[in-house]
């Protein structure tokens, strides 16, 4: 079980290494195509395509190891007025709640891979790409996420501690 718990974990990691590159890479991106415009040049069309699918992928790549971290946004006013046991039974029912989201949205992100391969439906700007590459990162993502959420239900962490914003 080990050895699979840091497979995973590697892969989640390797994620959001891979969100990084893809947030540096449209950073470049920008800065090429701005450039190329203020010399009089037509900056390359895979350029601003590549920056829009960077986008989506850097997204819900980034987003699994984000919720292992914490570090999405979260409230815990109410939380921080609980007493501990309350806290921890709170905290399971919402990562819970998000487990059930995260498992819905990744069902319905593969009806729409399938959808999008049956169809063979394509996004066509300055290439010809089969939209299932981009649909694609919607039930891998989610899944992982409810994975993710699912180790704040049963594992010894909580969702929420009641301590954000306390000690900032």
């Amino acid at each position: 079980m080990l050895p699979l718990r840091r497979a995973y974990d590697g892969a989640v990691t390797a994620m959001a290494i891979l969100s990084g590159l893809l947030l540096l890479w449209m950073m470049v991106s920008i800065i090429v195509s701005v450039t190329m415009r203020n010399v009089g040049l037509q900056p390359f069309a895979w350029l601003f395509t590549s920056l829009e699918y960077g986008l989506l992928y850097m997204t819900m790549l980034g987003a699994p190891w984000l919720v292992r971290e914490k570090g999405h946004v979260h409230i815990e006013l109410l939380t921080a007025a609980l007493p501990p046991v309350a806290q921890r039974a709170v905290s399971r029912l919402v990562a819970a709640l998000c487990v059930a989201v995260c498992v819905v949205l990744a069902w319905k992100g593969a009806e729409l891979v399938a959808r999008n391969i049956d169809r063979m439906d394509y996004d066509v700007r300055a290439y010809y790409t089969p939209k299932w590459l981009l649909t694609l990162a919607f039930p891998i993502s989610f899944s992982v996420m409810a994975v993710e959420f699912a180790r704040f239900v049963f594992g010894p962490r909580l969702l929420l501690s009641g301590e954000a914003g306390i000690h900032e």
